[in-house]
């Protein structure tokens, strides 16, 4: 069995064949899916999707691209979707995005904390999106510890240290289809040293397609590419590295 921890079925992306793709991913063992909200109405939509299909589950939250623009009411509305269904197993994404700057980052800062506030109350794990900003996370987070509820740093860009640094606060290390690239060295030396239990694998579909599929719309399907690759480069079969991080998954969000 595959988990696929983080892919966005709700996006406009899979709109002309979303029931394909769904059965694409069952056909190639991938029987647990993740799909994420990054607003109000695609935090509906993944709950949507989730209540729609055995084997997929939602997380919801409001993504740092979308700092500016989001209102106290937002929160609110996300806080009662998550109360509406146990299919809701995750918080986010949530984070941190230091590259693009979509939204000023003392109102990401401002967002980010704010979330981790409510799902500490809610006792949700929490998915974290950290790009060019691993200080700043990791600052926030030692401030907000993640506790026994756990989470994910989502897509993981950092280094060895610091994904080991994570680890130490409780979090899961997601390796997405960046790990097949040629050039990827340090997420393939992360991937190779994280210890097992704590590793888990990621499509981040619509985006980030590994080999041999780069340069396609990415989909849970393919997910077995990158667990293929991480299991290479740690020396053990590909049924063993499918099977600890689909545990790992189940035990962090609680899915069997």
């Amino acid at each position: 069995m595959l988990v696929d921890s983080h892919a966005h079925l709700d996006m406009d992306d899979f709109d002309p064949d979303r029931p394909d793709i769904i059965k694409r991913a069952e056909a190639a063992g991938v029987e647990r899916i993740v799909t994420i909200g990054i607003d109000v109405e695609s935090s509906r939509k993944a709950l949507e999707i989730a209540l729609a299909n055995e084997g997929i589950y939602a997380a919801v939250g409001i993504h740092p691209h979308n700092a500016a623009s989001y209102g106290k009411h937002d929160i609110e509305t996300i806080a009662s979707i998550v109360s509406s269904s146990d299919k809701v197993v995750g918080w986010g994404e949530i984070g941190l995005d230091f590259n693009r700057n979509y939204a000023p980052r003392d109102e990401q800062v401002r967002l980010f904390e704010s979330q981790l506030c409510l799902s500490h109350d809610l006792n949700l794990p929490i998915i974290i999106h950290d790009r060019d900003a691993h200080t700043e996370v990791l600052e926030i987070l030692k401030r907000h510890p993640v506790g026994k509820r756990g989470g994910i740093i989502h897509c993981f860009s950092g280094d060895l240290e610091l994904a080991l640094t994570f680890i130490k606060m409780g979090f899961f290390i997601s390796i997405p289809g960046t790990v097949t690239y040629k050039k990827a060295e340090t997420v393939k030396t992360v991937a190779a040293q994280i210890p097992l239990e704590r590793l888990l694998v990621e499509t981040d579909a619509p985006f980030l397609a590994p080999v041999p599929m780069r340069g396609k719309r990415n989909e849970p399907a393919f997910v077995r590419y990158t667990a293929t690759e991480i299991a290479h480069l740690r020396g053990i079969e590909p049924q063993a590295l499918t099977e600890a991080a689909s545990e790992n998954a189940g035990r962090l969000f609680g899915i069997a």
